[in-house]
């Protein structure tokens, strides 16, 4: 084998590997009924990989992404969090290319009815967001985009960075809270 050849079999190997360890270490901490195939994982990985720069929440503004300061919450359903917009994104459904980033302040323990709110806002979910012009629903991850979470435009939501009991593409997190004024 040449030593270029060699090098590019070097680097697929390396390419798979990581991949598969995203695939792995993004699992959900417990499954939830209505989760995809594992596989999706995998596709998933480079939303990880394009969007976990923004963990520290300050890192928003340099993709793009204008923070906004409501937190959105359904007081049955839970929370979806602060939403950072990147106008540029709407529209998008590349796995790389989310309209918005969610963030949250604080979150409900999942063994107590309780919330903790300290240590800034982190990142929690992101959002592919496509304006409804009367066409079928895009689908992404083989997940069906939800219409009037937001009117006039059809919402995907991936609960990528908080583990979500009611499904890792559900609008709602019922682990996410806004805070109380």
């Amino acid at each position: 084998m040449s030593p270029r050849s060699l090098q590019g079999a070097v680097k697929a190997a390396i390419a798979v590997a990581t991949a598969a360890a995203f695939a792995l270490t993004a699992a959900p901490a417990h499954a939830a009924p209505d989760d995809p195939d594992p596989s999706v994982w995998t596709e998933l990985s480079k939303t990880y990989q394009a969007t976990s720069k923004y963990g520290y929440e300050a890192s928003a503004a340099a993709g793009g992404y204008v923070r906004t300061d409501e937190c959105v919450a359904d007081p049955t359903e839970g929370g979806m969090g602060y939403h950072y917009l990147n106008k540029a994104n709407i529209g998008s459904v590349d796995p790389e290319k989310p309209a918005a980033l969610l963030y949250s302040e604080g979150s409900r323990n999942a063994w107590a009815d309780v919330s903790d709110f300290t240590g800034g806002r982190k990142l929690v979910a992101v959002e592919w967001v496509v304006e409804d012009e009367g066409q079928a629903a895009p689908t992404l991850f083989g997940q069906t985009f939800q219409k009037d979470q937001l009117p006039g435009f059809f919402t995907l939501h991936a609960w990528i960075y908080k583990p979500n009991s009611e499904g890792l593409f559900a609008p709602w997190n019922p682990l996410v809270v806004c805070p109380t004024t």
